[in-house]
């Protein structure tokens, strides 16, 4: 099991390993997206861009990046990643809306 704390939001979820980010977010009622991304995003299949959060801590407890965020985040810091890409092994802290 892991902790999934939002740092904005001041909430910790539980989540199973191998969880997706995005997914358990929003089952939390977590709003990932900005009000942009609220209307034209992908539905997780890693093609807009819109659910970007970034890890503060517990990055070795995530899915390595895939191609599809390496392409997104070429000027972006290593903690970025795209929450519908982003598979939960361990405890991480998350803040969204970067």
């Amino acid at each position: 099991m892991a902790n999934i704390k939002f740092v904005k939001e001041d909430r910790e979820v539980v989540a199973a390993d191998g969880a997706n980010l995005r997914i358990k977010a929003m089952e939390n009622g977590i709003e990932i997206y900005k009000l942009y991304g609220k209307m034209m995003n992908c539905g997780g299949y890693g093609q807009c861009g819109t659910c970007m959060v970034e890890i503060t801590e517990g990055m070795e407890n995530l899915s390595p990046r895939t191609a599809s965020e390496d392409r997104k985040f070429k000027r972006k810091p290593a903690n970025y990643r795209l929450a519908c890409q982003a598979l939960v092994n361990g405890s991480i802290s998350v803040v969204t809306k970067p």
